[in-house]
């Protein structure tokens, strides 16, 4: 009976390993490694602070000393890009892993409590689909102030259905499966079976999932920073990038502004290309 179970839960394994991708996938895959290591590493690429402005060298167009130009406070524009790479990271990076672990510990609890217990779940997470992502980041930053720490515990909140959901379903499925069956025949608890045996089963799909919702987060956070209340000068940020420079863009120099804009539009195609391919792949559905 151990083989048999064995072999049951090996399956994840060998569906990961058949994971392929084409032309695509792999040009999106490529462009989000170079993304990571340019935020890892940007305080050594960057070739100037991007904190100094040097107000008489504002709205310089591309050259040898800024190879981006500067915009409207003179502050180097490619400098100031791969510095906001780190905070276009790490926030989306911090919704995403609190809201899959909480989602994920919310959806295993309902799918296998069931009863009361998964009904009473289940109102509370349509209440929370109800509010918007951005919006309750909105109301964080009025109650607590401006930065990154509030608006990343709201959305991460606002996240925390989408894979709370997802796994509740996928864990229902999966406790029809006879390797579950098997294991509670020879006494183990729900707990271990949960997290030991069904959680493997189930994590390429939430993996799958989560690679999707950091692009919508990285989407939510530069819309935020947009606005203004979002990360804070100095720190660089595509957002506040985008906005600071929207003078720049009527005096004739717009490089300040799209580049950010296109480093967020990139980023978030390139996270739903990756999550929706491996998403179809796990699937079965050939893309």
């Amino acid at each position: 009976m151990s083989a048999q179970i064995a072999g049951l839960t090996a399956a994840p394994g060998a569906r990961l390993r058949a994971l392929g991708g084409d032309w695509l996938q792999r040009l999106c895959l490529l462009f989000l490694v170079v993304f990571v290591l340019v935020a890892a590493f940007a305080p050594w690429l960057a070739p100037q602070d991007p904190t100094f402005g040097d107000l008489g060298a504002g709205l310089v167009g591309p050259g040898a000393g800024h190879l981006l130009g500067t915009d409207q406070g003179g502050h180097d524009t490619f400098s100031a890009l791969l510095e906001g790479s780190r905070t276009s990271l790490v926030g989306p990076l911090a919704v995403v892993l609190f809201s899959t672990a909480t989602g994920i510990a919310v959806g295993l609890f309902s799918a296998w409590r069931g009863g009361w217990t998964d009904t009473v779940l289940g109102r509370l997470l349509d209440v929370l689909f109800a509010f918007p992502a951005l919006l309750v980041a909105i109301l964080a930053v009025a109650v607590f102030g401006k930065g990154m720490t509030a608006p990343v515990i709201a959305m991460s909140i606002a996240y925390m259905p989408y894979t709370a959901r997802l796994v509740r379903g996928l864990a229902l499925q999966e406790q029809a499966r006879p390797y579950v069956a098997a294991y509670q025949v020879q006494g183990h608890s729900g707990l271990f079976i949960a997290v030991r045996r069904l959680l493997p089963n189930i994590g390429p799909t939430v993996l799958a999932q989560s690679t999707v919702n950091f692009g919508y987060a990285l989407l939510d956070l530069a819309a935020l920073s947009f606005l203004g209340l979002g990360v804070q000068p100095p720190t660089p940020d595509w957002g506040a990038m985008i906005n600071q420079s929207q003078d720049a863009v009527l005096q004739g120099q717009p490089l300040s502004a799209i580049v950010p804009a296109v480093a967020v539009v990139l980023v978030v195609v390139a996270f739903n290309v990756v999550g929706e391919n491996l998403g179809d792949r796990l699937a079965g559905r050939d893309s």
